[in-house]
């Protein structure tokens, strides 16, 4: 089937449009958890490896696997298989994104905690059926596609919190940025209602050992228990470098000197578009290309674009040690070597291109590189068991961002900024080199080409 023809169908377009809204539902609650808590947190003075160890917070992302054979056994009584769990999730990250603004962080950390965890767990759930969902109504040529639209609203939803966010949290209160932004769980809300329960020509499981067993067992003799287990460890390596790398970028563009909003007009908007457009394009690329090339591909890009953090981290207005003279200066009462600081290292529009430039960079990187891993994860599993199956290769893929990134706050203050972003570009190889035998260049019948 040729592209042209595919990218003419109305029913393709409906897929995407769908894919558009459970991207935006999907991504709201993490970049509210991953983007603007740790912004809230460190504007309230919580010491910086409180917030990386934080990152604990998301472990029901990695856990997910062990509920998910749950909500492929249970149906709700109402909208279906599928169309009910969402629902009851979706109300309830809503309700949870409203509760920080009656949160103060400083005295009542366990609260945030608290509500943090059950935020996280719900958003985790919300992706299960999401997942699900989303691999039943898209064919295998449209998985490309359709996981970089996915990935697309995924990612402008990052503008809500990351961005829009900031600003009312600058200008008038964090109540009220916390406030609209639960509010735009509604459109999710909305799509949840209106759309059709997929129909597939599956048994739907029936007992404990279908729900749990079976999707391990199938898995294993399907790919080879070889095969399977070099399948695992790319998932596990191939975002572990990026992933590090973005674990405290708030933070690290705080400290760099720029502002709150810094972050919310330059830094999310010049990685946004960029992301947005690069993934477009990768989705399309993916058509042609398949996505065992793409991995390839995208992937190199996704490890170079790292190499912007170090420059920034090296070249910024304020520089690691600069910013530890700064702190020893504040701490010692020495006003005349804080004002002579702040005359040098002052943020001016220079610095400010080179924020643009390198957050762009880096959100190509990841528009790309993430397009093609969630086409990957999703071609590698078997329709009759897709939500175990995929909670349990998505889990895997977010660990990096939960357990490996809680030690990115000690990293960073135990060798400073450039030495950490150095040691994520190193750490994006072992995912590389695994592409060997996870995803070959040259194994065109497993790529997905049209």
């Amino acid at each position: 089937m040729k592209i042209i023809e595919i990218l003419k169908s109305p029913k393709l377009w409906r897929k995407m449009l769908i894919c558009v809204f459970t991207g935006f539902s999907s991504g709201l609650p993490l970049y509210f958890i991953f983007n603007l808590v740790p912004v809230w947190l460190s504007t309230h003075q919580i010491d910086l490896k409180v917030i990386g160890l934080m990152s604990l917070i998301q472990l029901p992302y990695t856990l997910k696997f062990l509920w998910a054979p749950f909500l492929d056994g249970f149906s709700l009584p109402f909208l279906g298989r599928r169309r009910g769990w969402l629902l009851i999730t979706q109300i309830v990250l809503a309700i949870s994104m409203f509760a920080y603004a009656l949160i103060e962080p400083r005295s009542e950390l366990r609260i945030v905690v608290a509500v943090s965890l059950c935020l996280t767990f719900f958003s985790a759930t919300q992706d299960i059926v999401i997942d699900a969902f989303r691999r039943e109504i898209l064919e295998d040529y449209e998985l490309g596609l359709g996981n970089a639209i996915h990935v697309n609203a995924y990612r402008i939803a990052s503008l809500i919190p990351g961005s829009l966010a900031l600003i009312l949290s600058t200008y008038t209160s964090w109540q009220m940025a916390f406030g609209v932004t639960a509010a735009f769980m509604l459109p999710g809300i909305l799509m949840t209602l209106m759309v059709k329960e997929p129909r597939l020509n599956v048994a739907t499981p029936k007992t404990l050992r279908d729900t749990v067993v079976l999707p391990f067992i199938e898995f294993f003799s399907r790919k080879g228990v070889a095969h399977g287990l070099f399948v695992l460890a790319f998932i596990f390596f191939y975002k572990l470098g990026d992933s590090m790398a973005t674990a405290l970028a708030s933070p690290f563009y705080l400290d760099m000197g720029f502002s709150a909003n810094d972050l919310a007009i330059i830094a999310k908007n010049a990685g946004l578009w960029s992301m947005i457009i690069a993934g477009i394009i990768g989705g399309i690329w993916m058509l042609k290309l398949g996505i065992n090339k793409a991995l390839w591909l995208f992937g190199v890009v996704q490890m170079v674009t790292i190499l912007g953090f170090v420059c920034l981290a090296s070249q910024g207005p304020f520089a690691f040690d600069s910013r530890i003279f700064c702190q020893q200066a504040m701490w010692q009462n020495d006003t005349a070597s804080l004002e002579l600081f702040f005359q040098i290292h002052k943020v001016n529009l220079i610095h400010r291109l080179m924020l643009g430039v390198v957050v762009a960079g880096e959100a190509i990187g990841i528009g790309l590189g993430t397009a093609a891993f969630v086409a990957f994860i999703a071609r590698e599993t078997n329709p009759a068991y897709t939500v175990t199956q995929l909670a349990l290769l998505t889990a895997l893929s977010a660990i990096p961002r939960t357990v490996v990134n809680a030690s990115t706050g000690y990293l960073i203050n135990a060798c400073g900024y450039t030495t950490f972003f150095w040691l994520c570009f190193l750490l994006a190889i072992p995912g590389m080199l695994l592409l060997i035998r996870a995803a070959p260049w040259s194994e065109s019948k497993l790529s997905g080409s049209v």
